[in-house]
């Protein structure tokens, strides 16, 4: 079964509830319909402002209840308050809004994971071949720190487990083991020891079995790859589009205590059925 078949087939076995703060956009509320239609969610616009969502923003950071209703009447942060509240279970925006607004109010209202403090991206790539593998950071945090990327790897098991049913992950760099050194190699190290999954690790080791068993690094079996910066990251999941024939569909949000999609300002209303099935399939 193709990967988005079985999204949407775990999506249709348990609807979920998502709220879409960009409900008057046309591409959205077609979307809104064909999910409606299909049995894929059941989509919400933004309802009032609610005495739920006021405490949650105030639970959530401490403000002052004239704050919260200050902020409630922006939609992102009201959609994100929804979900917070327990009046929705994911969110989907960003057809006409930037990231950093839509990362903004969901780390505000809904907060990081459990064990995680750092939003991040990531991209489901679908190759040729059959492999399905998680690509992560490609579209947010520019230069991770170790902890950052720490956060990156652990926010990417967590979906590697709810999307593709395990995870295994490599944090990827120029070095393999203690055959190099540097400033990036360190910090890949550092972030590996405290997350611990693998790495550092060249690619070629995290993803074949003979070449990680002769460099003595796992199995060589990774479907997790972790990049050291936005950098390579992005260069690599657009040459794998490019050269390799893998089609890549993000990216997503990850890291937040619910279901979070960041939807490109271009999409088309097939990417955002498809985005919102794969949050579905998140929560």
């Amino acid at each position: 079964m193709e990967f988005l078949e079985k999204i949407y087939a775990a999506a249709k076995a348990r609807p979920r509830r998502v709220v879409f703060p960009e409900a008057e956009d046309a591409r959205v509320a077609e979307a809104m319909a064909q999910l409606a239609a299909e049995g894929l969610c059941e989509p919400l616009a933004l309802g009032a402002v609610s005495e739920a969502q006021v405490a949650a923003l105030v639970a959530a950071r401490g403000m002052k209840e004239a704050m919260a209703r200050r902020l409630l009447a922006k939609p992102l942060y009201r959609a994100a308050a929804m979900v917070a509240a327990g009046e929705a279970d994911a969110m989907v925006a960003g057809a006409d809004s930037p990231t950093r607004r839509v990362i903004e109010a969901a780390g505000m209202a809904i907060g990081p994971a459990a064990g995680v403090a750092t939003a991040s991206s990531f991209f489901v790539m679908l190759f040729p071949d059959g492999r399905e593998l998680i690509f992560a950071d490609c579209a947010v945090n520019v230069a991770p720190s170790v902890e950052e990327l720490a956060d990156i790897a652990r926010a990417s098991a967590a979906t590697a487990t709810a999307l593709l049913g395990r995870a295994d992950v490599a944090m990827l760099s120029f070095s393999t083991g203690t055959s190099g050194a540097g400033e990036s190699v360190e910090r890949v190290r550092a972030a590996a020891e405290l997350a611990g999954f693998l790495g550092p690790v060249q690619a070629d080791a995290a993803l074949n079995a003979a070449i990680a068993e002769k460099k003595g690094m796992g199995a060589g079996a990774a479907n997790v790859l972790v990049f050291p910066s936005l950098d390579a990251g992005n260069i690599a999941y657009k040459l794998c589009q490019e050269l390799g024939g893998a089609q890549a569909l993000g990216p997503f949000l990850q890291g937040f205590d619910k279901p979070v999609c960041d939807l490109s300002r271009g999409a088309t209303v097939a990417d955002i059925v498809a985005a919102t099935a794969v949050c579905c399939a998140m929560s």
